[in-house]
């Protein structure tokens, strides 16, 4: 890639479609989000307006500020993951009322869970991210 502010617009363009499918499954399928679900959103929603700032203003900063919110919501839905499948023990389950975090139902596109996709969307930005300061370093 020549433009290496193209990495961005791709990382807001994932930290957007994610946004959208979260407010989607949340405010039209009415499907109430578990605590780690919410602990995500609170890493992905900023995620999307710090980078589309950054986009717009070409400031390379934005992507500074946005590496640390896609790293800890990569290790957010990471724990989520390894929860879900199974890989972590349930005494270690932070939901203590509400929608349970290990037992979530919801998948998409035959047999992809929430949390899964959540881990893609923070690891492509982070990766994106990465790239792109690296690029514009030099």
């Amino acid at each position: 890639m020549k433009n290496p502010w193209t990495l961005l617009l791709l990382a807001w363009l994932v930290a957007l479609a994610a946004t959208a499918g979260a407010l989607f499954i949340g405010e039209v399928m009415l499907m109430v989000p578990c605590q780690l679900c919410w602990y995500q959103r609170i890493f992905m929603f900023p995620l999307a307006l710090i980078l589309g700032m950054a986009c717009f203003s070409e400031d390379r900063r934005g992507a500074v500020y946005a590496l640390p919110l896609a790293l800890g919501g990569t290790a957010m839905a990471g724990y989520h993951t390894l929860l879900v499948a199974g890989l972590i023990p349930k005494a270690w389950l932070p939901c203590s009322a509400g929608v349970s975090c290990a037992d979530q139902r919801l998948e998409i596109l035959n047999g992809i869970q929430i949390p899964w996709l959540s881990l893609a969307a923070f690891a492509a930005i982070g990766l994106l991210l990465t790239l792109f300061l690296r690029k514009t370093s030099r």
